[in-house]
């Protein structure tokens, strides 16, 4: 069959057989040359052409630009992977695995005869982990809040507080330590409701002899926290940030071996911080125990004592220093008024701390070992015995006291009008007699003294103006004037009456209750000046001893024997007939040297008495000091009266 065709051979919309298919084309004259746009059809290919290059050219760009993103991409997860991969890995596992200090046990301190002073019990705080406060502000400002109010903290304190460390640290922040029982069921609620609170148990000092001899705060100490500025250097030791550490007394002498060594345990933790199981576990050092060698009955009785003198001639500050002359070793060592360390140990308020800063007493002042006074009288020791060994006098060399002595328009009185007499240096220590000393010490007429350079050379001798080196800090070290000194500080030149004042004791010469029992133990044990010390040996846990403190000597020889017993002698008198007769209604025989020191703050006497017992064999020295006391005869005698009796009774054996 045959298909009907246009007449129109250009008439492409017909259908054209090609054997069975039929194609039927749309009409277009750019197909053509002749009769048609032939330009026009040209501009329209290239156009799609260009077309086709541009899109091509940005597939490429974008192509690249993705290419460069997958490369950069792995480029970072190969840093993270193989350069931070140990990092990150670290603090992934910190989410699920801690370590953890595990506090060690504080050493106890024992008196010489074993007797418990200081040890530690457990205790409750409410503590903060701040890593494990929730995320969401509103929900770790809630338990804010609640810890606040329930825990009597302001909101801003406690923010404070816990964001002191970072928000990442999961050390624990103390909000409020040592809870009674209430406030520590209290606590345990809190940790269960919010997460990051957690009820901690921890250890407390306790000084047992606080309430009935406070003395023994002065060389015991107590714990304080690490301030901020000390911060560097406690961290670096392998302290955290809320330890408590040894502020004062042999609590911080003996830092280092009372603290022990932090256990470690690992473990691994959930989302709030509670754990689960205990990974790894290392056991904690128990710190080392001190074996002091006060004797805590002698102190309790030194210091009531005091306390009792104290009371009748309405004063407030006194010290008291006992200590066996042949070792060194304090028995006792009082200063007054004290105060309770517990007070500390169970977080003192800022009020108390203030009451006890701005006292005018100065309860928190150790005066045995830090006060500096005018040694009176008691000086007199120092400059006989140093006269005795410069061969300015022998033990028969002796002056007429008339009542003083006067160089040009000034006079310098002795205590007793009239005079004393004929006097050599056993009666010139016996009655105190200041015209024997002021011309030994600076001379008179034709007689030529010490002088000034060999007086302050021969009482540095006897460890004066120098740290003795007690093992408590602030101790002082008092002070030698000199000719140099006045002229530089005072603008004036030396007097023959400021040697006259320092050979009696007065003057601008500056001494410890420490120094005067130390000086004074050279005369009982023949010529040795022992170092002082509190610690005789430190114990193990089973009470062992690890390390034995020996006596160490500071200075020895320096005054021979046979002067050594002149100046004792001296001692025995007094007390046989001199300013200290009072002394010989004691069981045992005792030497002993008075003082009554000018003060010119007020024009008040300060009280002193330094003795030695038994004479023939000292084992005891007893010094005595009452602030603004008057006479020492009348003070401070009485005070060593008591302490001698109750250890001649207690203590010594025949």
């Amino acid at each position: 069959m045959r298909l009907k065709t246009s007449n129109n051979p250009f008439d492409l919309t017909e259908p054209k057989s090609f054997g069975r298919y039929y194609v039927k084309r749309p009409v277009s004259s750019d197909w053509f040359d002749g009769g048609f746009n032939q330009t026009e059809g040209k501009q329209k290919t290239a156009a799609r052409l260009n077309s086709s290059l541009i899109q091509r050219r940005d597939f490429n760009v974008w192509l690249l630009v993705l290419a460069l993103g997958f490369l950069l991409l792995a480029a970072r997860i190969f840093y993270l992977q193989f350069y931070e991969g140990q990092n990150l890995r670290a603090v992934a596992e910190g989410n699920r695995i801690r370590i953890l200090d595990i506090e060690s046990s504080r050493g106890l301190i024992f008196d010489r005869d074993h007797q418990l002073l200081v040890k530690n019990i457990p205790s409750f705080s409410l503590v903060v982990i701040p890593v494990d406060l929730p995320q969401d502000q509103a929900k770790r400002q809630a338990t804010i809040s609640a810890l606040a109010k329930k825990f009597g903290q302001s909101e801003a304190e406690l923010t404070q507080k816990i964001f002191s460390q970072p928000a990442y640290s999961y050390q624990p922040v103390i909000v409020k330590e040592n809870l009674g029982f209430e406030e520590a069921v209290l606590a345990k609620i809190e940790s269960n409701l919010h997460p990051g609170v957690a009820l901690q148990i921890d250890n407390t000092r306790q000084y047992l002899a606080a309430t009935t001899t406070q003395s023994l705060s002065h060389l015991l100490g107590y714990l304080g926290k690490i301030n901020e500025p000390e911060w560097p250097e406690y961290l670096e030791s392998g302290y955290a940030l809320n330890d408590k550490v040894g502020k004062a007394g042999l609590e911080a002498v003996y830092e280092n071996i009372l603290k022990g060594k932090k256990g470690k345990e690992q473990v691994e933790v959930n989302a709030k911080g509670e754990t689960k199981e205990i990974l790894a576990y290392q056991e904690p050092q128990a710190g080392l125990n001190l074996l002091l060698s006060i004797d805590s009955d002698l102190q309790k009785q030194a210091e009531q004592s005091l306390e009792k003198i104290l009371r009748a001639y309405g004063k407030k500050r006194g010290a008291v220093v006992a200590l066996d002359p042949r070792s060194g070793e304090i028995l006792a060592l009082v200063s007054l008024p004290a105060f309770d360390n517990n007070a500390f140990a169970l977080g003192i308020s800022q009020a108390d701390f203030g009451n006890l800063i701005n006292d005018s007493d100065k309860p928190l002042f150790s005066r045995a070992i830090s006060g500096e006074y005018p040694p009176g009288s008691t000086f007199k020791l120092i400059v006989g015995a140093a006269a005795l060994e410069a061969g300015v006098i022998s033990a028969n060399t002796g002056f007429q006291s008339v009542g003083g002595i006067r160089v040009d328009r000034w006079f310098f009185p002795d205590w007793k009008a009239g005079g004393h007499g004929w006097t050599n240096i056993n009666k010139a220590l016996a009655e105190s007699v200041n015209t024997f000393f002021y011309i030994v010490g600076g001379g008179y007429n034709d007689f030529e003294g010490l002088g000034v350079a060999r007086i302050t050379d021969y009482a540095k001798k006897f460890g004066l103006s120098k740290n003795l080196g007690i093992d408590l800090p602030s101790e002082a070290a008092g002070f030698l004037p000199s000719q140099a000194w006045k002229e530089e500080v005072k603008k004036e030149p030396w007097y023959i009456g400021d040697t006259y004042n320092l050979s009696i004791g007065q003057g601008d010469v500056l001494v410890t209750p420490l120094q005067i029992a130390f000086w004074t133990s050279v005369f009982a044990n023949g010529g040795i000046l022992y170092q002082p010390h509190l610690v005789k040996s430190v114990l193990n846990y089973n009470d062992e001893v690890t390390t034995e403190l020996a006596p160490k000597i500071l200075n020895q020889d320096f005054v021979s024997p046979d002067n050594i017993e002149n100046v004792k002698k001296g001692l025995r008198q007094a007390v046989l007939s001199g300013s200290a007769r009072a002394l010989g209604n004691l069981p045992i025989n005792v030497g002993a040297k008075t003082g009554t020191a000018q003060w010119s703050s007020n024009n008040a006497n300060h009280a002193w008495i330094t003795t030695l017992a038994p004479y023939q064999n000292p084992e005891l020295v007893v010094t005595v000091l009452v602030e603004e006391g008057g006479e020492g005869s009348a003070v401070a005698l009485p005070v060593a009266f008591d302490i001698l009796n109750w250890w001649a009774q207690n203590r010594y054996h025949n």
